[in-house]
């Protein structure tokens, strides 16, 4: 019998269930996938207490008696953090082995278990898992029943949304909905159900206008670390309280990024490296240098744990994004990175919206763009706030014939996320989509704002010549073009000829469009045809 490994009844970490009798995992009370090697890994980590496991003795444990090679091991790793859905979990320390990073709760099942007062010392974590969350109900402010209905799902809804971030542990909806109606102590709370962050926030309707308060409350110190207050017409309820989860949603994924960030550490880890490099851009503007710093970070993860998806995903995303935004001397090598790291993503969670993503981008890169908006709205039916997915699979769906769907999507990402670092490149889309159906004075409007939003980036200099030159003011046209040739890295607007070679001007159709406008325009400005 090759199973010899001993069990407590009962384990505990965020939000997974390990019900040994059954041989059985749960998540939010849901049973998940999980074949019998990779239950017995995780059992031998979390029986380390947080220790590192050395790779001989995981496979002396799981299977004793046998020879086996570290592949299988490996394997079984990845199958587990694939069931799990949380790389972060197993950590991989090189040249030693793994460790479980999580904190556990333990029940025995004999005798009397804790108390409510000593659950919170006894049988929970002195310190919870990195960006776990619980979302309380939120309190209707009036007698109005209907409302207690809006506000309770605008708590599921956020909570759903949540759930669906990969780096997130959330508390499930029914654990959560026990504390309606309590005194709010948040660091109880926290210690009872083993997070880091409580969020909290009322629902108020007055007349036609609903408003809705949230506040995010860091638990182990009871500090509040973001507010916000948003109003709206109440006339379509169902389509306010998904707009309002959508929106509150996406900027919780922000905040607790840089709240995680803000926390000292000892010794970083892949996850911390990961967390560093995604807080770069944080309400920042991409340029060369975030970029390089980003994907120094991304690398430092991999270098720790060469077997991450959640890393490949990553990195593979960002050398994808440089090659994209022109910002990059070594466009071919990088690409080809990117995308053997979103292949290797993409096998290993091939469930996930983070390796569709990675997948997108780098078929987007590669002007691919059929190929590359079913992978966007893959990433969007697992999580349906992506902003910028939103945003780019309106723009490929723009550049293979339907301009009409450019405009919309940008509208709908700005709405959801006015504070996205990307929100530059929306008002871009929307003006390029102005221009090339002549409406000059729109456009000019939207490239100016773009320009501003980031102005290191050539596409707006180079879009403002094309508009200004067919409005006439051939000085600012010239100047705009000059900026756009000194910020672009491939040479693409040294000539008509060139950009033609290199800029994704789409189907026929649209590239008409551009031919008719664009490319008239930047005649006009001074660039020369060869």
């Amino acid at each position: 019998m090759d199973r010899v490994l001993e069990a407590p009844p009962s384990v505990e970490f965020g939000r997974f269930r390990i019900l040994p009798y059954r041989r059985g995992v749960l998540a939010n009370g849901w049973p998940i996938e999980l074949g019998g090697r990779a239950y017995d890994v995780l059992m031998v980590l979390i029986d380390a207490h947080g220790a590192v496991v050395s790779k001989d003795e995981l496979i002396a444990r799981v299977w004793p008696g046998r020879i086996i090679e570290e592949d299988n091991l490996r394997a079984q790793v990845r199958a587990l953090r694939k069931a799990l859905g949380e790389d972060d979990l197993i950590r991989t320390v090189a040249g030693r082995g793994y460790q479980f990073t999580a904190e556990i709760r333990s029940h025995s099942g004999r005798g009397h278990g804790p108390t409510q007062n000593e659950g919170a010392t006894s049988g929970l974590p002195a310190s919870a898992p990195r960006l776990s969350i619980v979302v309380l109900p939120f309190t209707n402010l009036s007698d109005d029943r209907e409302q207690q209905y809006f506000a309770d799902g605008i708590t599921e809804d956020i909570t759903t949304d949540l759930s669906r971030l990969a780096d997130l542990i959330v508390i499930s909806r029914n654990t959560a909905f026990t504390y309606r109606n309590r005194p709010t102590d948040t660091k109880q709370i926290g210690r009872d159900l083993g997070v880091r962050y409580v969020l909290e926030g009322s629902v108020q309707r007055s007349g036609n206008r609903v408003r809705v308060s949230v506040q995010l409350i860091d638990a182990e110190t009871d500090t509040h670390l973001w507010a916000d207050r948003l109003e709206s017409d109440a006339r379509d309820l169902f389509a306010l309280q998904n707009e309002i989860a959508s929106r509150i949603a996406v900027a919780l994924d922000v905040e607790l990024v840089g709240a995680e960030v803000a926390r000292p550490i000892v010794q970083p880890d892949a996850l911390d490296y990961i967390l560093r490099a995604r807080a770069l851009h944080l309400g920042r503007a991409p340029t060369r240098r975030i970029y390089a710093e980003q994907i120094t970070l991304y690398e430092r993860a991999l270098a720790l744990d060469p077997d991450s998806a959640k890393a490949q995903c990553y990195l593979a995303t960002q050398l994808a994004s440089r090659v994209l935004d022109q910002m990059t001397d070594s466009a071919a090598s990088d690409l080809a990175r990117a995308e053997a790291l979103a292949n290797r993503a993409l096998a290993a969670l091939p469930r996930t919206a983070r390796a569709h993503y990675a997948s997108a981008q780098v078929l987007r890169a590669q002007q691919r763009f059929e190929e590359a908006i079913p992978e966007y709205e893959t990433v969007l039916a697992l999580n349906r706030n992506w902003v910028t997915a939103i945003a780019v699979l309106g723009y490929c769906k723009f550049i293979t014939g339907s301009i009409e769907e450019a405009i919309p999507a940008q509208e709908r990402a700005i709405r959801l996320s006015r504070r996205d670092p990307k929100i530059w490149q929306y008002y871009y889309w929307i003006g390029q989509a102005h221009l090339l159906q002549s409406r000059v004075e729109e456009a000019i409007l939207w490239f100016e704002r773009a320009r501003s939003g980031n102005p290191g980036h050539p596409l707006p200099h180079a879009d403002l010549a094309s508009a200004y030159a067919l409005k006439g003011e051939t000085e600012s046209a010239a100047a705009e073009l000059a900026l756009a040739r000194g910020l672009n890295a491939d040479n693409r607007y040294s000539s008509i000829a060139r950009l033609r070679e290199v800029a994704p001007f789409g189907v026929p159709k649209i590239r008409a469009l551009f031919e008719a406008t664009y490319i008239v325009g930047l005649r006009k400005a001074g660039m020369a045809e060869e």
